[in-house]
């Protein structure tokens, strides 16, 4: 079983064009001597430096790249406050998309009363779905250098969003400010909070990963309890306007300390066909694909399931989401931390697995207990899937140059998923029942850990063991 940095150091040893060899089973690290080769033949390093201007500017050193190992920090106090700044755009970006369900059963039974189950999960979706796609679209304007530009602008859209939703009161205005505007904005922050943790850690990624994933979870838990508490003292306009307050006090933070430490020498392409003809890779967005059709519809859907079916009042009902979110937050550290240790995949395969037999479960869970407690099982292993797909996009791809390139392909077929999950999920719940929602998503999840599953095997063969 190969250790991450025997990992990264196959892939230098690669270019470079000499054999890989290990001191002894126990020890598989680069010698000294083949260090020194490596530093040899790289190109100069290019650093991104923050001109008087504002812009940043490339300055030629002869440190080596960044795609060397020795030379990542792997830590320190810089390295744990890009963690910090990642946590806080997870928060915004996947936090409010966690949201949308308190916000579902809000325009069900009030603002958007007349409109149907899945013309407002549309909302949603298309927020999920832009942040996605706009993601992997400006992963270009990242490597030129707009890093700052993508934060800053993407901050203020999704503000601006969020305090514009408090002023509408049709369904078309809900549309506009809610699914578009702050999808955009998440969108583009969301670009430099997963692609700056990259450049300062190595062997603990996935740890790393997980920990700024956990904003989401947290954020999809305060942001439903501060509008269920708020909007009946002070109403959906001041209720929604003190959650912007709130994304603008957390962004106000990761503009304040995510750092440019290095990027990529040349600019990113948009596309990258040979990726379709990696078998592992092809599986893998399949497979992530598919499970995100119906990973969503607890997120969307459970408040109104427990309201409509009287299992508990509408008090109980609103915090089902929250205790969604808040078991999710374990489920993206604890999985990360594991991951580094024991694999990705092996970690991903099994989680989306049980997410989608614990959905299938809730159609037969007709008491507030069993409800909960399979919330909190299913929390847990959905946050694998938000959390484990970026380490594994790396993991899957040998020339680091089109790392970004594939993550952004994989996401932007991924999000094709969530946009058409939910509504098709809302079809079905207007067509007949609850318990057809929850049997669709857990179908759809398990189908995603069927190919999870043929991309581990196709990567690292059949073996139990194997680290992969």
């Amino acid at each position: 079983m190969a250790s991450p940095t025997s990992s990264l150091g196959d892939d230098f040893e690669k270019d470079v064009g000499f054999e890989k060899t290990r001191s002894s089973h126990e020890d598989r690290r680069l010698t000294q001597q083949q260090q020194d080769l490596i530093e040899a033949s790289e190109p100069p390093f290019t650093e991104h430096v923050q001109s008087d201007g504002g812009d940043l500017e490339k300055v030629t050193s002869a440190k080596p790249s960044v795609t060397n190992i020795k030379h990542v920090p792997n830590g320190g106090t810089t390295a744990w406050l890009q963690v910090l700044g990642s946590f806080f755009i997870y928060w915004n970006a996947w936090g409010i998309v966690n949201t949308f369900g308190t916000y579902q059963t809000f325009y069900e039974t009030d603002l958007l009363s007349a409109s149907s189950p899945s013309d407002i999960s549309w909302i949603g979706s298309v927020q999920a779905f832009l942040l996605m796609v706009v993601s992997a679209l400006g992963g270009p304007l990242y490597d030129a250098g707009y890093v700052h530009h993508l934060l800053i602008g993407g901050s203020v859209l999704a503000v601006l969003g969020q305090m514009m939703l408090s002023l509408c009161t049709t369904y078309w205005q809900v549309f506009l400010a809610q699914g578009i505007c702050i999808g955009i904005g998440t969108g583009a922050m969301f670009v430099p909070g997963v692609a700056i943790l990259s450049t300062y850690f190595s062997t603990k990624i996935a740890t790393a990963t997980g920990l700024a994933a956990a904003g989401s979870s947290l954020g999809g838990t305060i942001y439903p309890i501060v509008f269920h508490q708020l909007q009946p003292k002070i109403g959906f306009a001041w209720a929604t306007r003190v959650l912007g307050f709130i994304m603008l006090a957390t962004l106000i933070v990761s503009n304040c300390v995510l750092k440019v430490r290095v990027l990529p020498e040349g600019r990113r392409r948009f596309l990258d066909l040979t990726a379709f003809k990696e078998l592992p890779y092809v599986l893998f967005v399949a497979g992530n694909t598919m499970a995100f059709l119906g990973l969503y519809n607890p997120f969307f859907y459970v408040q109104s399931y427990v309201i409509e079916s009287g299992i508990a009042g509408p008090g109980l009902a609103f915090y089902m989401l929250s205790i969604i979110n808040a078991s999710s937050t374990f489920g993206r550290i604890i999985p990360g931390y594991t991951a580094d240790r024991i694999g990705p995949l092996n970690m991903i395969v099994p989680c989306t697995f049980f997410a989608g037999v614990l959905c299938i479960c809730l159609a037969a869970a007709h008491s507030i207990g069993p409800v909960i407690a399979i919330l909190v099982l299913y929390g847990f292993c959905s946050g694998t899937l938000v959390s484990l797909p970026p380490t594994i996009f790396v993991h899957l791809t040998e020339n680091r140059a089109v790392i970004g390139t594939r993550m952004g392909m994989g996401f932007a077929i991924t999000s094709v998923g969530m946009l058409v999950g939910t509504p098709i999920s809302g079809a079905i719940l207007n067509a007949s029942s609850f318990t057809y929602v929850w049997v669709f998503g857990g179908i759809c999840t398990v189908a995603g850990a069927g190919c999870l599953l043929a991309c581990r095997v196709a990567k690292g063969g059949a073996g139990l063991m194997t680290k992969v």
